[in-house]
């Protein structure tokens, strides 16, 4: 007769610590990394993700269906083939929202029927590079032809008919350097916009007040708004409305808005400021501000308004350039609030003037 001998409690103990000292390291190890890894039971549910997962894909991870998690066909997609074939599974990614990001992806199998796990390398900031590469230089070769044949031709003709002609020299080189200020503007907001772009995957974390940045930027442009008779009116219903952001960022959005605001409006006519605390913005189920910049101006025709933030795009290029515009103004607005994961809604009607609403998420 054979006897069996029992586990004592003392020896069970032992084995069940082992196993949660061993999950704790696991877990431990996968915090560490830098790089977002998923790891999926045999059900495809995931059992374990780190911070760098749960910052990507949200918080709620563990103990979901992959399917509920990433709902990107390709990702599912590669999953099931892990689990059929055992191959390692190596591609690349693109997920459209909030902000468009690129993503290299790598699922392979854990053991023979454990699971998987999915490592994740954020390649946005590279694929944003190389486009901004390119689009700099369409760009540049497209937007520069116009001035610098401008120049060119001054050139050529204060070396020959107008070579002894005080007046026409005075005249030309005035024109020359407004062309040379012009392109000098046009290559600075193409490289903010590539810096912009560059970084918009990324969202800011700095408290930054609205309140202030609004008062400053209407100090900063007082002086424009007298010089046509303007005035410029503040209204903030909260002194306290912090977003999550880049200070130099916001300065930047609302100068240009304000600013534009004064150049279009008419003379002697105000630029209202309009800055309040909103419960739930439109876009996402979270608390916001709401600042809307409101001019009376000629206003813009509604066939206009979809487009107004596309680079280039210009109503009136005649005017835009004579007001020193490079009709990149918006389209850097639009992809810094993007960045800080808000929207900017548009509102005008011709003869009635025009109306810019920024949305932006309270700080968490």
């Amino acid at each position: 007769m054979l006897f069996r001998k029992k586990k004592s409690p003392v020896h069970k103990r032992v084995a069940e610590t082992v196993t949660v000292s061993a999950t704790d390291d696991a877990n431990a190890i996968l915090a560490s990394l830098a790089d977002p890894i998923l790891v999926l039971d045999s059900q495809r549910v995931v059992k374990h993700a780190n911070q760098a997962a749960m910052d990507l894909f949200g918080r709620m991870l563990v103990g979901r269906n992959i399917v509920q998690c990433i709902r990107q066909p390709h990702v599912i997609d590669a999953v099931e083939h892990v689990f059929k074939t055992k191959e390692t599974w190596d591609g690349e990614v693109k997920f459209p929202a909030p902000v468009e990001r690129h993503l290299s992806l790598r699922v392979t199998m854990i053991g023979e029927r454990e699971g998987v796990s999915i490592t994740v390398r954020d390649t946005t900031r590279e694929k944003r590079t190389e486009e901004m590469h390119s689009d700099f230089v369409a760009n540049v070769s497209h937007e520069l032809r116009s001035p610098l044949s401008a120049l060119v031709g001054f050139i050529e003709t204060l070396q020959g008919p107008a070579n002894d002609d005080p007046e026409a020299r005075e005249r030309f080189l005035g024109i020359m350097i407004q062309e040379a200020n012009r392109m000098a503007r046009l290559i600075d907001d193409l490289l903010s916009l590539s810096r912009v772009q560059i970084q918009e995957h990324v969202a800011p974390e700095e408290p930054v007040n609205m309140t202030t940045v609004l008062k400053n930027v209407v100090d900063i442009l007082s002086l424009k708004a007298e010089n046509r008779q303007m005035e410029l009116i503040l209204n903030c219903e909260a002194s306290d409305c912090i977003i999550s952001g880049d200070q130099d960022q916001m300065t930047q959005v609302f100068q240009n808005l304000i600013d534009n605001a004064i150049k279009y409006s008419k003379v002697g006519t105000s630029v209202e400021i309009n800055c309040r605390y909103i419960e739930q913005l439109p876009h996402k189920s979270a608390p916001g501000v709401q600042v809307a910049v409101c001019d009376h101006g000629d206003g813009i025709d509604e066939e206009h308004l979809p487009r107004l933030t596309e680079r280039f795009y210009r109503i009136d290029k005649a005017r835009s350039r004579t007001m020193g515009g490079t009709g990149l103004g918006l389209a850097i607005v639009k992809h810094i609030i993007m960045r800080h994961r808000g929207r900017i809604q548009i509102e005008s009607k011709a003869g009635e003037g025009s109306c810019f609403t920024v949305l932006l998420p309270l700080k968490a």
